[in-house]
């Protein structure tokens, strides 16, 4: 990496991100378009991203994210940068498994989410934390040797963009590692939620989980970051089973932990703890009263842009 890529590197500063159908009742479908559910996705915000840290985040993402950690360091990049980081899950293994001369970047769209992963790092630990846009992200071009994205992408209105930044921001011979997770019928929990939560609406349903489990085709994938212009990558599927160690605990956090919650409190004929227990009702029935053990599935590319 030349001088001037680590002088632009380190002349750019952090912001301080502590200042400002067949489902549902007769005639159900769901509430809007895929685009307006990208967007709604987006609203992190109030008690949204702590239930989703500390219920979600040991069930769903922290298995993934000790895998996904390993690939980087794997590579030993010295410039790595996290693109839609959340609460600091990866982050926080990242930071573990690199060395410390490592310069690390955790950048997010959502202000509120960014700060609840500030707050798992030491003020001597070598993290800076950035509010950006993936599909617009605010670095030079080959700034990193690596950028790494888990469970993201899938929010992003305009993927082949967000791809395209990616490789833009990456050195020669840099590396783009993100995560997606396959459809439902690899993963029933998220399932069972979307089909129990538009149970409890008479007309419109929020469709919110058709976001996150609704990318996940690999050729079309791997089309897109061709079209970006990388030229090698590979695929992984990674199949594991989680044990549930307390099912209501989980329901909670995949009711109160994401943006569908609002639309429940405006819209639902039920109320949020009703339907959570419907939920965690649901899911013992499918994979067996606490400790329970569930499958999750998701694909995981490493994309690497020509030397």
């Amino acid at each position: 990496m030349s001088d001037n890529l680590r002088n632009s590197f380190r002349s750019r500063e952090a912001l301080n991100i502590g200042v400002p159908g067949p489902l549902g009742g007769p005639g159900a479908r769901p509430l809007q378009g895929s685009k307006a559910m990208l967007d709604h996705a987006a609203r992190f915000v109030g008690d949204i991203p702590l239930n989703y840290d500390l219920k979600l985040g040991p069930h769903l993402f922290s298995d993934y994210a000790v895998d996904l950690a390993r690939r980087v360091s794997a590579a030993n990049p010295r410039y790595v940068l996290e693109i839609a980081a959340g609460t600091g899950i990866v982050t926080r293994q990242l930071r573990d498994a690199l060395p410390l001369t490592t310069h690390l970047v955790a950048s997010d769209l959502n202000s509120p989410m960014l700060t609840i992963a500030q707050e798992k790092f030491g003020h001597t630990e070598a993290v800076k934390f950035q509010i950006a846009d993936a599909t617009a992200l605010p670095f030079a071009d080959g700034t990193f040797e690596a950028v790494v994205c888990q469970f993201g992408i899938m929010f992003v209105p305009d993927k082949d963009k967000a791809h395209r930044e990616a490789f833009r921001v990456l050195a020669p011979g840099g590396r783009y590692y993100f995560s997606v997770w396959d459809s439902f019928d690899f993963n029933p929990f998220a399932r069972i939620t979307h089909e129990t939560v538009a149970g409890f609406f008479v007309q419109a349903y929020p469709d919110f989980f058709a976001v996150p489990f609704g990318y996940h085709q690999i050729d079309s994938i791997k089309a897109s970051l061709l079209g970006a212009g990388f030229e090698t990558m590979s695929v992984h599927v990674l199949r594991i089973h989680k044990t549930i160690s307390k099912t209501t605990h989980f329901a909670h956090g995949l009711i109160y932990g994401n943006p569908i919650i609002e639309e429940i409190e405006v819209r639902s004929t039920a109320r949020p703890d009703e339907i959570v227990d419907a939920v965690a009702a649901a899911l013992q029935r499918e994979f067996g009263t606490d400790p329970g053990r569930m499958p999750l599935q998701a694909i995981i590319f490493d994309a690497q842009r020509g030397g």
